[in-house]
């Protein structure tokens, strides 16, 4: 499989079934080789997957990520083969254990300590042998992956890791953590917006959700961000390390920097100036960065 080294984050949520394929197709005909799709409050990310691969013909649909809180690894194993062969070996499954609002709240389970989790969940997805044809290859799994021990997981059991909402700085250690031959996939979110005010804002209302999850916010604190920084919805150092904002030329700059830290392939999110992941994207930077005007 090729995801190459630049592709494509967004929620389609508040796009429908049509628009959403149609989104897909414009992916693919700008040249990238990848298109992530989150799971959290809409679509289930595997269901979803099959209509935008059926929709695609190169296109890898990877998902960024599928919460293993909302199927056993039976069904997660089945769905990736499955997706695998059908697609002619285009689906790349990444793997995440959520967050508690996300799983106690919304999913009504008990979640549990992340690293057992995840390592228990992989090894009987290893187990199981399923009574279908299978794919002409093995098919790649990744998981999300923020802290040491996690990122350490994934160097011993999985393919890669795809973190999300992180700085390069965080690309650099993953990297070290991870160690050659292993897949690093960072999100990075970016507004095509030059004035600083009005980017800042924006990331501050896209940040807003993310600051309130523990996960996340533990890793700020092991990147060297404090109280101050998550205080007033986000410090402009904060904002500024997490998204990417100004014109083209700032946004292949950060990009560059993920490269420079030790990705193999960066996919961008372009936010909405309202915040709102159910908002269209501004798909006007993923022309202008498109693999094939390049």
């Amino acid at each position: 499989m090729d995801i190459g080294k630049l592709g494509v984050w967004s929620a389609t949520e508040g796009m429908s079934a049509t628009s959403a394929a149609a989104f897909a197709q414009r992916v693919e005909d700008w040249g990238y080789p990848a298109l992530w799709l989150p799971e959290a409050y809409g679509r289930n990310v595997l269901v979803h997957s099959a209509w935008m691969l059926a929709n695609t013909s190169r296109l890898v649909i990877a998902t960024g990520i599928a919460n293993i809180y909302a199927r056993d690894a039976t069904a997660m194993k089945a769905a990736q083969i499955t997706l695998a062969e059908q697609s002619g070996g285009r689906f790349l499954l990444g793997l995440g254990v959520s967050h508690v609002p996300l799983v106690e709240g919304m999913r009504g389970h008990v979640y549990e300590k992340p690293i057992a989790k995840m390592r228990s969940y992989l090894e009987e997805m290893a187990r199981i042998n399923l009574m279908t044809p299978p794919p002409p290859e093995k098919p790649p799994l990744v998981i999300a992956a923020l802290g040491p021990r996690m990122l350490e997981l994934a160097a011993e059991l999985c393919d890669g890791v795809h973190p999300y909402n992180v700085t390069p700085d965080h690309t650099a250690q993953a990297r070290a953590r991870l160690g050659p031959g292993k897949w690093l996939c960072p999100e990075q979110m970016v507004i095509l917006e030059t004035d600083p005010s009005k980017a800042r804002d924006a990331g501050r209302k896209t940040l807003a959700v993310y600051l309130q999850l523990p996960n996340y916010r533990n890793n700020l604190v092991r990147l060297g961000f404090g109280d101050d920084d998550f205080a007033g919805g986000g410090s402009d150092r904060l904002v500024d390390g997490l998204i990417a904002w100004g014109d083209e030329d700032a946004i292949r700059r950060r990009i560059q920097l993920h490269w420079d830290a030790g990705a193999d392939h960066v996919c961008i999110q372009s936010i909405p100036h309202d915040g709102d992941m159910r908002s269209p994207p501004n798909e006007r930077i993923f022309e202008l960065l498109a693999p094939r005007a390049g």
